[in-house]
């Protein structure tokens, strides 16, 4: 059963059409492809380890020592298009190491292939934790999924070429 928080920041809410995507169960992939008529494009901007954050940790579920503890992830930051030339999306996926054990390493390897075709394969939704906040790029929904037993971080920033398509 998924969770949310919102964080609103002493801001306005988000705006009424883009609650349904920011509280969306499953696969955003297959509904941005819905709504462009066509297969997302991927354009990566880094894929890399990177040490993972105070906040990342937290958003996994660490405690205590943990917390103080460095620990490294895999990284992939994309931008998602749907028909336009400007992007819909800027998402970022973060896989601590120990989630990529076995079958799973095959998330380090996905290059152009977007995450929600390999999430969602055999499961329509997966157990999450999420929140929601505005960023300076627009409003982003940041998501602990459990997929397998393994914790993974996805954040996805909804830009403003998304709230102004007409798809």
């Amino acid at each position: 059963m998924p969770s949310y928080s919102f964080d609103y920041f002493n801001t306005l809410p988000p705006p009424i059409e883009l609650l349904p995507w920011l509280n969306a169960e499953g696969s955003l992939t297959a509904m941005l492809e819905e709504k462009a008529g066509q297969p997302l494009r991927v354009e990566r901007s880094f894929e890399g380890y990177r040490q993972l954050t105070l906040h990342q940790k937290r958003q996994l579920g660490l405690h205590n020592s943990a917390l103080n503890r460095s620990m490294l992830a895999w990284v992939r930051e994309v931008r998602l298009y749907g028909n336009e030339d400007k992007p819909w999306v800027q998402a970022q996926s973060v896989f601590p190491l120990a989630s990529l054990e076995g079958g799973a390493s095959r998330l380090q390897q996905l290059k152009g292939i977007p995450i929600g075709y390999v999430l969602f394969k055999r499961s329509r939704t997966l157990p999450n934790k999420r929140s929601v906040c505005l960023t300076d790029d627009g409003w982003q929904r940041q998501t602990c999924y459990d997929w397998y037993r393994r914790k993974l971080l996805i954040s996805e920033t909804f830009l403003s070429a998304f709230l102004s398509s007409d798809a």
